[in-house]
């Protein structure tokens, strides 16, 4: 059930941040869904492989390129999900950011 619900605020986010930033694009609400789904399995199984392996950048630059890994990654689910747009690094690096504050906002409000 936490799963679920970890799905529909993230669904929820990614529409939020889409309606703010002109960069990025999502058609439907089932676009959306897909997009949650497909960037959460990203980030479960992926971005900790890369963080593994970028991690003598990361300790130089402070955990800054952590940043440009997240934006990466949502070019990446942004090519796999048709509706999903991102029009390049800049909108994926200030998406990444923008989801990341309000889902964490989000996810503080329904856990009380």
């Amino acid at each position: 059930m936490k799963v679920l619900i970890n799905w529909l605020i993230s669904t929820l986010v990614i529409i939020i941040a889409a309606y703010l930033l002109p960069g990025v694009k999502v058609q439907d609400l089932a676009t959306a869904l897909v997009a949650a789904l497909v960037i959460g399995v990203i980030n479960a199984f992926i971005r900790p492989i890369l963080i593994l392996l970028t991690l003598p950048i990361n300790i130089l630059t402070l955990g800054l390129f952590t940043l440009v890994l997240n934006a990466l990654l949502i070019q990446l689910a942004s090519s796999i999900v048709a509706g999903f747009t991102v029009d390049n690094f800049l909108w994926a690096l200030i998406f990444s950011v923008v989801l990341s504050v309000i889902n964490s906002l989000l996810h503080q409000l329904f856990r009380s």
